[in-house]
């Protein structure tokens, strides 16, 4: 790590723990921060403030206490999942406070450079792809953010000879400052999160920070299909690598006569790409146009294209029973993403869709339904995607409580070669914890329907 000295002594108030905050209560305790520790679940049902406490940290649970801002406090960390409506941030942010996420740790501690991934959807598969092309470079890659590894934990054993590649959410990038990664990628921008964000224009400029502080030696990936992602870059220095599926950007990286293509070199043959579904070659171009100007071999990208099927939770091949094919695609927690995924399959599809209500409606998804054979809806959303579903002319709707309950319901209206596929197009909270947990569920109850 560089600059160590940099938090010592400095009064930090961290709010939030889960896997990032007390990534960074460690960290900053370590490196010698005068750190309180706030979350708002109870000491005796935290056993990360229990651990926290056991080193000697302050720790105050069970609420947000606004008393919490008349110390000394020269800086907040907030779990990246509280909202900027939450009483004692916005307090502090009147205050004048200065509020960032633990990835703005990681960028100032960081010795090894960043390549920073974001976008409504297929962050983790570019992510994915990035770390497995870069393997047999220069640099090792490192994996960090929102795909599993917190990036304060990461920086703190990489090196110069390292490379980190972190995924990063519009509620990440929204804390961060003095963020700056080598290599700024942002794939697309569609309406989410605006529970969380209020309005796309404010969704837009979260993700647009990720190109805040790119000097004229960085690079930013850019799609340039999404008339959004444009806006959102224009100005952002340093060298701009386009990528599209549908003109040819010698800049960067693009498909011609049925082959993929970075400048003026031909990578790989679409049909020799082992990853399904047409919306996986955006995500594909953005990790070689991100990965090559870091020095990645083109031998590397074609092994990985032609072996890499994919990561869970993303289209993720589960089980045939009886001539029946299912896939989890649990990840899919908006319209675009369940876009995609219905429109990877040809043959007849029987989709298990809804989750928590964020407000707005499915006129969107109605193009995808009218290719649906079926439609099993659930969750808060219920309603809302039986009203889609209708409008699209789906022959069969039925509802469920949960997924484990859709899963027999969808077997039963099946027929041998049809797929049966969970891509919610919402958010998992309303009844699950994580859209893994959701998957999970999904993936029990196709063994289970199996073993009957």
């Amino acid at each position: 790590m560089k600059d160590i000295h940099q938090f010592k002594n400095q009064h930090i108030l961290i709010i939030g723990l889960a896997k990032s905050g007390f990534a960074a209560s460690r960290l900053l305790y370590q490196l010698g921060a005068t750190i309180t520790v706030n979350d708002a679940k109870p000491l005796e049902e935290n056993p990360e403030a229990r651990q926290l406490e056991e080193i000697g940290v302050r720790v105050i649970c069970g609420a947000h206490p606004l008393s919490l801002l008349d110390e000394p406090v020269d800086f907040i960390v907030k779990n990246p999942g509280i909202p900027y409506s939450n009483p004692l941030i916005k307090e502090a942010v009147r205050r004048g406070i200065s509020v960032v996420t633990e990835v703005e740790l990681a960028s100032r501690l960081s010795e090894a450079p960043l390549i920073a991934i974001t976008g409504s959807n297929g962050k983790t598969t570019t992510t994915t792809l990035a770390v497995e092309m870069l393997k047999e470079s220069e640099k090792i890659p490192l994996v960090a953010g929102n795909i599993g590894t917190v990036a304060c934990e990461v920086v703190q054993h990489a090196t110069t000879d390292n490379i980190i590649v972190t995924e990063l959410s519009s509620f990440q990038l929204q804390g961060t400052e003095t963020f700056h990664p080598k290599v700024a990628v942002l794939l697309n921008l569609f309406d989410a999160h605006l529970d969380y964000h209020g309005t796309k224009e404010k969704y837009g400029q979260a993700k647009a920070k990720i190109f805040s502080n790119l000097t004229d030696e960085d690079y930013h990936v850019v799609n340039v299909d999404d008339p959004c992602v444009l806006s959102l870059s224009e100005r952002a220095k340093g060298i701009k690598i386009p990528f599209s599926t549908k003109t040819e950007q010698k800049t960067g990286g693009y498909i011609k006569a049925g082959a993929i293509y970075f400048q003026d070199e031909k990578i790989i043959d679409v049909n020799d790409i082992a990853l399904p579904g047409k919306h996986n070659l955006e995500n594909i171009l953005a990790a070689i146009c991100a990965t090559k100007v870091m020095g990645a071999k083109t031998e590397q990208i074609q092994s990985v294209l032609q072996t890499f099927t994919g990561v869970k939770h993303r289209v993720q091949y589960v089980e045939a029973i009886n001539g029946r094919r299912f896939y989890n695609d649990s990840k899919a927690t908006n319209i675009l993403a369940a876009n995609a995924a219905i429109s990877a399959f040809t043959n007849p599809v029987i989709l298990l869709a809804g989750g928590l209500d964020r407000g707005n409606e499915f006129d969107e998804l109605v193009p995808a339904l009218k290719k649906v054979k079926a439609v099993i809806a659930f969750g808060q959303t219920q309603e809302k995607i039986v009203k889609a579903a209708i409008e699209a002319g789906v022959a069969i709707i039925k509802k469920a409580e949960r997924v484990e309950d859709g899963v027999p319901l969808a077997y039963d209206v099946s027929d041998e070669g049809d797929i049966i596929l969970l891509s919610p197009a919402c958010a998992s909270w309303d009844q699950y914890k994580t859209f893994e947990e959701r998957g999970d569920s999904f993936i029990a109850t196709v063994q289970n329907l199996k073993g009957q």
